[in-house]
């Protein structure tokens, strides 16, 4: 069996957590201790590797969420209710891109206007 988990570096747990678990489960309950676990158990677990915080933050990897059109509203909503903020909507309903505080990017993307 393959499975997949996702590592993220990270110098703030607490503020960054919310925020993927609100993307990737429309959740921010989903965030466990060093985890985001999908109590479906479609998304990957997500963990958080500790590391120094640097004075311009760097992306340490890219994600693009794929959802049903009628879903991807509110998982936009969750995620900025969980501290993170929409960069770009100017492809919605395409994409649009996200981040997280600190400054990390994902796309929620549908199949509209493909």
């Amino acid at each position: 069996m393959t499975q997949i988990e996702l590592g993220l570096d990270t110098a703030d747990l607490a503020a960054v957590g919310p925020f993927w678990a609100a993307l990737l489960t429309g959740s921010a309950d989903s965030h466990q201790g060093d985890d985001v676990r999908d109590p479906t158990g479609r998304v990957p677990i997500l963990w958080f590797q500790d590391t120094d915080a640097h004075e311009t933050p760097r992306q340490r990897f890219h994600i693009d969420l794929w959802v049903p059109h009628d879903v991807a509203k509110d998982r936009i909503a969750a995620a900025v209710g969980a501290g993170g903020r929409v960069v770009d909507d100017e492809n919605a309903p395409s994409f649009v891109v996200l981040a997280d505080p600190e400054g990390n990017k994902a796309c929620v993307c549908t199949y509209l206007s493909r």
